[in-house]
């Protein structure tokens, strides 16, 4: 529960957590190389999950052609 503060009373500190201070570069760098090995590691599985899905389409586009040819070859040797 908030009390009205008057004029003439100090007001406590507020904490705004927005306004962080980042007390040595080596934190900053810390925490920036493990943003970056995230994003690389991120980068790595969608690179990976793009190539099996085209390894799974190549795989799907060669199975509808042989068939295709089987029923290619069953329809002109039906013809005969």
């Amino acid at each position: 529960m908030t009390y009205p503060t008057y004029r003439d009373e100090p007001r406590p500190p507020t904490a705004n957590p927005n306004n962080t201070v980042i007390r040595s570069s080596t934190m900053l760098l810390m925490h920036e190389e493990l943003a970056r090995a995230r994003m690389r590691e991120v980068h790595q599985d969608a690179v990976a999950s793009a190539q099996a899905r085209r390894v799974l389409a190549a795989r799907r586009w060669q199975r509808r052609a042989e068939r295709a040819a089987l029923r290619a070859r069953l329809a002109q040797n039906a013809v005969r």
